[in-house]
Parts: C-alpha cells; sequence; structure tokens
C-alpha cells in the first residue's frame, strides 16, 4: 500500500506543479536574482505548494490510522501557510520563527515527543518536563536546516528525499505502518515536484517548500524512532547529517561573527564547492552522495553492536567536517588555478 501511494502522490504532485508555477508567476512569488544567490533570472519560487497539495491528498486518501493524524494535519498546514506567506512577501525571521514554535507545539501536545534517548551500556536518560521544549527545539531545528541547504537546484527536495527514504525504509524494518506510509506518501510528492527542481530548475520550492519538508521529517524522525532501543536520537541525527552539520557550522560562523542567526551568507556548504570549482549540477550531486552516506551510517547504527555504531558515526562526521573546512580554507586561495584548470580542460 506505501509503494502505491508513493506512486500516486508522484503523479498528483507532477501534474499540478506546472499550474502551481503559473500561479506564482500571476501573483509574484518569484525570487529575483541577488549577489549572495545562484541563479540569474527571475524564478517563482511556491513549488512546495504542489508538494504540500499532493502530500494532504495522499495523506486523506489513504488515511493512516494514528492519534497524531490531525495534529500533523493542522501543524503542516500551518507550516505551509507561513511559508506561502513568506514566499509572497518575505516576512520577517522573527515572525517565522513563532509560527514555526506553535506549528511544532500542535504535534508535541499531541502526545509526539522525545521522552528519553538512550545511551551506550544501557543508560537511559528521561526528560520528564523537558521532553516538550526538547522536541519543540527538535522540529523547529530541522525544519530550518531543510530550509538553510534550499540553495541550488533540486538540494533541499533531494537531500530531504534521500532522508525520507531512509526513514520510511528504517520505520518499515521495525512494523511502523505509520511512520512509512506518512513517509512515502511525503516522499512521492517530493519527487513528482523534484521533476521540475533538479537543475536547471523551472520552479523552486520556496519556504512552503523548505518548512513543510523540514517539519514532517523532524515529526517523522520522531515518532519512527522514539522508541528505538539504541541511541534513539542518534539515528534521526545521523540520518539528517548534512543539514545539521550545515546549519551547525552557519551558526557558529554568526555567533563569531555577531551577526544575527538569520543573517544570509554564502559559506554553506554548496557554495564552497561551487568555489571550490564544482559545477552546479555535481554540487548537488555531491551532496545527495554525502547524504547517502549519513543514511547508510544510520543503518549501520541499528544493525550494528554498539562500538562498531559509534566507531561508524564518529568517523563519518569527522570525514564530513574536514571535507567543510578544507573546502572553506582552500576556496577563495587557489580559485585561480581551479578556473585555469577548468578552462584547459575545455580547451581539450
Amino acid at each position: 500500500m506505501e509503494y502505491i501511494a508513493l506512486v500516486i502522490c508522484l503523479l498528483i504532485s507532477v501534474f499540478i506543479t506546472p499550474y502551481i508555477k503559473k500561479l506564482a508567476i500571476r501573483i509574484g512569488a518569484v525570487d529575483q536574482p541577488s549577489q549572495r544567490k545562484v541563479h540569474l533570472k527571475v524564478m517563482p519560487r511556491l513549488g512546495g505548494l504542489a508538494i504540500y497539495i499532493s502530500f494532504v491528498v495522499g495523506f486523506i486518501v489513504f488515511n493512516p490510522d494514528s492519534p497524531y493524524f490531525w495534529h500533523i494535519l493542522v501543524g503542516a498546514t500551518l507550516i505551509t501557510a507561513i511559508g506561502f506567506l513568506d514566499d509572497l512577501y518575505e516576512l520577517t525571521a522573527k515572525v517565522k520563527f513563532i509560527v514555526q514554535i506553535v506549528a511544532a507545539s500542535i504535534v508535541v501536545l499531541g502526545g509526539a515527543q522525545i521522552n528519553f534517548v538512550n545511551l551506550p551500556f544501557g543508560e537511559t536518560v528521561h526528560f520528564g518536563y523537558l521532553s516538550i521544549p526538547i522536541t519543540i527545539l527538535w522540529i523547529v531545528g530541522v525544519t530550518n536546516a531543510i530550509n538553510l541547504i534550499d540553495g541550488l537546484d533540486g538540494l533541499a527536495a533531494g537531500v530531504s528525499s534521500i532522508a525520507l527514504i531512509t526513514i520510511s525504509g528504517l520505520a518499515i524494518s521495525l512494523g511502523d505502518t505509520f511512520v512509512s506510509m506518512i513517509g512515502f506518501i511525503l516522499l512521492g510528492s517530493t519527487l513528482g515536484f523534484l521533476v521540475y527542481n533538479f537543475y536547471p530548475a523551472k520552479i523552486f520550492m520556496g519556504d512552503t517548500g523548505a518548512l513543510l519538508l523540514g517539519y514532517m521529517i523532524g515529526v517523522l524522525s520522531i515518532l519512527g524512532f522514539k522508541n528505538a532501543t539504541l541511541f534513539s536520537l542518534i539515528v534521526p541525527i545521523t540520518i539528517l547529517g548534512v543539514p545539521i552539520l550545515d546549519t551547525f557550522f552557519a551558526i557558529v560562523r554568526r555567533v563569531i561573527q555577531r551577526k544575527p542567526l538569520s543573517a544570509p551568507d554564502k559559506l554553506h556548504l554548496h557554495h564552497c564547492l561551487i568555489k571550490l570549482g564544482f559545477g552546479h549540477r555535481q554540487t548537488v550531486i555531491l551532496i545527495y552522495v554525502m547524504s547517502a552516506l549519513f543514511s547508510i551510517a544510520a543503518i549501520i547504527f541499528t544493525k550494528s553492536t554498539m562500538w562498531g555504531s559509534t566507531i561508524t558515526l564518529f568517523a563519518m562526521l569527522l570525514l564530513i567536517e574536514i571535507t567543510v573546512e578544507i573546502t572553506g580554507l582552500i576556496s577563495d586561495k587557489y580559485r585561480p588555478i581551479l578556473r585555469l584548470l577548468q578552462g584547459s580542460r575545455m580547451r581539450k
């Protein structure tokens, strides 16, 4: 049934995205080129609405049985609405943050909470009353992590799809039909949109899509792994390794530079890879590979011994961190040489 839902939602998304593109242009929900952006022409940015419509249709038609059904639907609708308004009017970061907290609170108060975390050697830490703020912080954090990597054609949609495949697959192995069903519904909706969003993109998902995907992935990661027996919270953190690391380093940069956390910059992972000499498509695919490696590590993490999983996790974190730091350090210094080499390859 999950695979049928995936195909149907994919087809719905493929069908309605061109109409959403026309709507975005008509109402002025477009993304203008600027110094901090990669695209060079005006682009419609309401594509996330196609993901939302396809998701809601699949969610209602297949009606996965769960006490969280209405909480998820209301929360997803609220987060999509604020993304829609932001794509249209460019709201302040404060307004978006407040609505994100409200949307997260809806599912948290409905019972979707991180009540405890399992640690090595069989220890368990129960959060008690802190479970509510911790869960809200997690959902809001993942929401913004997906939003921050939405900087290249197909990047956020592809990374989200990889995360959804992993979460849904692991949910099936754990016998959680509700999480797997929602995961496949959202996956089909995202892949259908990705047909138009992969480089060169015809439409952007905008905050409408990035906030929705981040919100839903944050919620599904809680529902799917909150009762896992080994390192319960580490599994979704590993799956979302690329956007979480990118967000973490962005926060560190802005704190060091004494800038607002919402201040934009061009030092994200995808920006650094492009400066290093990779093309747009190559950069996106490379980050896809990184995301897939993290997902594989998460799967290994759930199947391996405690020490094997720990070593795997920290080895991958170290590898990605070294890659990010080296990329950021050498990109400016060696850019003339890289351009010369690229020109040499083109002449050949």
